[in-house]
């Protein structure tokens, strides 16, 4: 997407993140946000490694349990969910915790019960996205002003409360033109990143489409989705000459 955030900042998107210096991570000048990565082979010795001396320089030492602990708090905590499709891909996340003294675990809720508890900020951690529109406005607030961030029903669940960030989504909610609003799109993804709200998880850059050979489509696809089905059409000829439905 183009309002994300890529290299260093420059120009525009510099000038206002100049605004914040001091009161925004320093990486988001000087460093591209890039997050661990490996090999795929799930042989992650160092970024493990990493991890304990964080955690060892936090003051969170190993206890006789196997558990991390600064003395008055334990490094526990439950990942709340409810599509039970999603414990395969959060398992290798709590097995790789487990071998750094971390405890957490995996809940399953259903729907009801789990919108219950979003709406209230009764969870741990859970799974889930910030969907986006390609002209991102008042909806920011939602997401991430410190006014939402105790407000029940609101989709601040991180629970963020940063002026910067109040004063940057207010600024791009007042963008002059597509140009400005990119450039303060760009500058409040960098801060988000730099501050390590979430952890990455995956994303698929593929789209997996299955096509009826009646069905046409356009040649140039839309920049935003290839799934717009108001672009398809047949014709009587090609829906004779198809293939049976199966």
């Amino acid at each position: 997407s183009e309002l994300a955030s890529v290299g260093l900042p420059e120009a525009r998107e510099l000038e206002i993140l100049e605004q914040f210096r001091g009161r925004v991570p320093e990486e988001s000048f000087t460093g591209e946000y890039k997050a661990p990565a490996t090999d795929g082979s799930g042989n992650n010795r160092d970024n493990l490694r990493k991890a304990q001396q964080l955690l060892d320089e936090a003051g969170y030492k190993l206890g006789p349990d196997g558990i991390r602990s600064n003395g008055t708090q334990r490094l526990e905590f439950e990942i709340l969910d409810s599509n039970p499709q999603f414990e395969r891909w959060v398992l290798p996340f709590i097995k790789n915790l487990d071998r750094i003294g971390v405890k957490a675990t995996f809940r399953v809720v259903d729907t009801a019960q789990y919108q219950n508890r979003m709406n209230e900020f009764d969870f741990d951690m859970t799974v889930g996205v910030f969907g986006q529109s390609s002209s991102p406005g008042n909806e920011q607030r939602d997401f991430w002003g410190s006014d939402k961030a105790d407000l029940p029903g609101s989709r601040n669940y991180i629970g963020i409360k940063d002026k910067a960030v109040d004063e940057l989504v207010e600024q791009l909610i007042q963008a002059s033109s597509r140009e400005d609003l990119v450039a303060h799109c760009r500058a409040l993804d960098r801060i988000l990143l730099w501050n390590h709200y979430v952890i990455p998880m995956w994303h698929y850059p593929k789209w997996r489409i299955a096509r009826w050979n009646k069905i046409q489509r356009p040649e140039t696809l839309s920049g935003i989705s290839p799934l717009i089905e108001s672009t398809w059409w047949t014709t009587p000829a090609q829906a004779q000459q198809a293939t049976p439905a199966p």
